[in-house]
């Protein structure tokens, strides 16, 4: 098998650095790049250099942004009397994309995890705090991950808030729209019946 030549194995070593791509995967990103238009190849390197440049962390809702504050928090429209709380900006963008929430975010930067080191003053916690004790929030609805990490940072949440005498919500968990049952997990099953709701 002939070696691939080094600027495509340059490439290659770099995109295995991202989470998700293997080698087989970065190999192919790579042959695509070699053959897409020169113009295209430096929009996309110059919109990787200035990424760390451009993005900032708003000030309000610790959300990735290229503004401070960022569009959602400085957006009118959106309720300030809810707030989500998300482990990170991705799934802020997530909840976005679903177009069932008009209220504000909040931003952990992560979830508890003692065996990793990861402590509530790892995250985002006290600026929430603050904004609870100024903002006039009647409910938060904790959108962390159905992970260990995220249930434990879940309730460790609700007990630092339901004091304040904000209402504390859980999004729920269950079985996905669109499969069956007869797939679905011990867990997931006890979850989605747990959860469950009179229609």
């Amino acid at each position: 098998m002939a070696t691939v030549p080094a600027p495509l194995a340059r490439v290659i070593q770099e995109l295995t650095k991202l989470p998700g791509i293997g080698e087989k995967t970065a190999t192919r990103l790579a042959f695509h790049l070699s053959r897409t238009e020169r113009r295209d190849v430096e929009a996309l390197a110059a919109a990787l250099a200035a990424l760390r440049d451009d993005l900032r962390i708003c000030s309000q809702c610790c959300a990735l942004a290229g503004s401070d504050p960022c569009d959602l928090c400085a957006d009118p429209q959106r309720g300030a009397d809810v707030l989500c709380i998300v482990e990170e900006s991705a799934d802020l963008a997530a909840v976005e994309r679903s177009g069932g929430f008009r209220g504000r975010y909040h931003v952990l930067g992560g979830t508890l995890s003692p065996l990793d080191g990861i402590g509530p003053d790892d995250l985002n916690v006290t600026p929430l705090l603050r904004r609870l004790g100024q903002n006039g929030v009647r409910e938060v609805i904790i959108a962390t991950n159905p992970t260990t990490e995220g249930e434990a940072t879940a309730l460790y949440l609700a007990r630092l808030i339901k004091p304040l005498g904000v209402r504390v919500t859980r999004i729920a968990t269950g079985v996905p729209v669109g499969s069956d049952l007869e797939y679905a997990d011990e867990v997931t099953m006890h979850k989605a019946m747990e959860g469950r709701r009179e229609i």
